[in-house]
């Protein structure tokens, strides 16, 4: 079956997920870390692209980022996943492919979305069971958003930078969304959103965007459309279910 194009806006926050390959450790010691830290930094200023949040996991990795163009995500991803694995193959002596194919990804619109985005990417080692608080993880963006870090990689969304006046303001209001689990619901929306590449919007911005051709905007109902008996009337859709 052929790959359905991607769906990415410029100026829309997109979430990024990638995988190591059979899901194999993509991180083996501290400097890997930060090389990747390092690369990415790089590459995203050449090609414009502004980070928002991240987590580096043992054998995957989280973004959410806002792309200038639709190309700049895909040539970002790619610049960085050679330059890393070109790293990684020579400072562990090994050979061959490092990443699970292409990574996956979605759009992430308003408010809701984008701050759910935020938590779901920095309370990974939460869920992981790798530590009790997402500040007690050091390969996140959470020391920078939520308590002023310096980290050079990091630059401000817009509806993280509504959460207040000045910076103690929002790290504060920031701090503030974690003190409540992300509800499973969203934390399956987002799966489902990145894994088949649907954006997570409102319906009012999906119902104005116009996909790449073979691009689907929600993942279709499973099982056999339903037959039609001889002489039933075709009944017509409603507009907003």
């Amino acid at each position: 079956m052929p790959r359905q194009p991607r769906l990415v806006l410029p100026g829309v926050a997109t979430h990024i997920v990638q995988r190591g390959n059979n899901r194999a450790p993509c991180f083996l010691r501290e400097s890997d870390y930060l090389v990747y830290l390092l690369h990415l930094r790089e590459i995203c200023g050449a090609h414009g692209c502004s980070v928002h949040a991240y987590c580096l996991m043992t054998n995957h990795v989280h973004l959410l980022l806002t792309p200038p163009s639709v190309e700049s995500c895909a040539d970002m991803m790619r610049d960085l996943g050679q330059r890393y694995v070109q790293y990684f193959n020579r400072a562990h002596g090994r050979s061959g492919t490092l990443w699970e194919g292409r990574f996956r990804s979605c759009i992430a619109e308003s408010s809701r979305y984008v701050l759910a985005c935020h938590r779901y990417i920095e309370l990974n080692p939460v869920r992981a069971g790798m530590v009790e608080h997402p500040r007690a993880y050091r390969w996140s963006s959470y020391g920078a958003n939520a308590e002023g870090r310096p980290d050079p990689l990091v630059a401000p969304h817009p509806e993280f930078a509504s959460l207040g006046d000045n910076p103690a303001i929002r790290q504060s209001a920031y701090r503030g969304l974690f003190e409540d689990a992300l509800e499973p619901s969203l934390i399956a929306r987002i799966r489902e959103a990145t894994n088949g590449g649907f954006p997570l919007a409102s319906e009012r911005f999906k119902s104005g965007l116009t996909p790449p051709a073979g691009r689907k905007l929600e993942r279709g109902r499973a099982g056999r459309p339903s037959r039609r008996q001889p002489g039933e009337a075709t009944k017509t859709p409603e507009i907003g279910l």
